[in-house]
């Protein structure tokens, strides 16, 4: 199995194992939600998480991704002018109130994007990236394919609704954790309450900005089939909290009930880090190699998540299919560490080779055979 499979798996066995832990979430008044620890990747609370929902605004989490990767490869630069295109310009919707013909910088369109949710500011965007707002649908889509966003599809970067736009609560989630692993130079700027242009100034519409102070994002969305919608993340000590709340009947609603979500993460949960990348838990004989052991251990920090008071007992359980037999690559999974509590497991990590074992020559490979003759049963 590829290890992003078999990561996704143990995560999808943690949600289960955390659903089992008898923490229960506060009553939500939405029609779907997600809550998710950043650390740990794990679900901490969720209902309806795979229904397919308009996003509308929510869509722009996977706008921004696009452009932010563009940067990121070279391809666009934050102080680039963009001119702004007839298409653009008409955009319905919220809106940065650009005119055709008048040019921003990448920085300020973002900011149009993040901070007030312009529509106009996305076809911009959109446009600058992929030349036209049609090809850069097809990106949004492909890269929600690579994600593994199974309920999302795109019809346009702004959220405008449309046939067969279409996303769920558990890959805003995703989508929101994406952003924030991989561009955590550009989050900030979820943070923003106001942004002004051309002597206008606007306020983001997600209110939690101001009341409270843990929270830094991330994107409001409404549509009048679906009702309102808030990615909202929350940082409070080390620990990043990711709520999402679909289809709550009213604009407050969507803030008290992502309130309600992000208290119940911090206050019911704790995260604890486990295992650093690359330490070393076990170092089994490798037969047939050019050494004599392996190191075993973890391609990433490990990191769980369960409710307060819980991480005592925990007992680590090491299982790995013996005897190992060289050639090793460092990454190839080696087995898988079991934590357990009276007999019950709570969760579980795949544990892979740390470095690579080639061949040994032909000697020393004839001796080992011999020796592995006697090991088997």
């Amino acid at each position: 199995m590829p290890i992003h499979r078999l990561i996704a798996a143990v995560l999808a066995w943690l949600a289960v194992c955390a659903a089992a832990q008898g923490v229960t979430p506060p009553p939500v008044a939405a029609k779907a939600f997600v809550l998710l620890d950043l650390m740990s990747g794990q679900t901490l609370a969720a209902a309806a998480q795979d229904e397919r929902i308009e996003p509308g605004s929510l869509t722009k989490l996977m706008t921004e991704y696009l452009v932010f990767e563009a940067i990121r490869d070279g391809k666009l630069a934050l102080d680039r002018k963009v001119a702004t295109s007839v298409t653009a310009a008409a955009a319905p919707g919220a809106r940065m109130y650009l005119s055709p013909g008048q040019s921003a910088s990448v920085a300020e369109l973002l900011r149009g994007v993040i901070v007030l949710s312009a529509n106009d500011a996305a076809v911009a965007l959109a446009e600058a990236v992929a030349d036209t707002d049609g090809a850069f649908v097809e990106r949004m889509n492909a890269r929600a394919q690579r994600m593994g966003l199974g309920a999302t599809h795109f019809a346009n970067s702004t959220g405008e609704p449309a046939e067969g736009h279409h996303t769920s609560a558990r890959d805003l989630a995703v989508l929101a954790s994406a952003l924030a692993r991989d561009f955590p130079e550009h989050f900030p700027i979820h943070a923003q309450r106001e942004f002004s242009w051309n002597g206008m100034r606007q306020s983001n519409r997600n209110r939690l900005l101001w009341t409270d102070a843990s929270v830094d994002g991330m994107q409001t969305g409404f549509t009048e089939s679906a009702g309102y919608g808030l990615v909202a993340s929350a940082r409070r000590g080390e620990r990043r909290v990711i709520a999402v709340v679909l289809g709550a009947q009213s604009d407050t609603l969507r803030m008290t009930e992502a309130q309600k979500l992000l208290n119940f993460g911090f206050q019911s949960w704790e995260t604890r880090r486990l295992y650093r990348r690359g330490e070393s838990v076990a170092a089994p004989v490798v037969y047939k190699g050019t050494a004599g052991t392996v190191s075993l251990g973890f391609d990433r920090d490990v990191w769980l998540t369960l409710p307060r008071e819980r991480f005592g007992g925990l007992k680590a359980l090491l299982e790995t299919r013996q005897p190992f037999v060289a050639p090793l690559a460092a990454g190839q999974k080696a087995g898988i560490m079991k934590l357990m509590r009276d007999a019950t497991p709570v969760a579980e990590f795949p544990v892979v080779a740390l470095e690579d074992v080639p061949l040994a020559g032909f000697l020393s490979r004839g001796w080992d055979t011999l020796k592995l003759l006697f090991l088997s049963p």
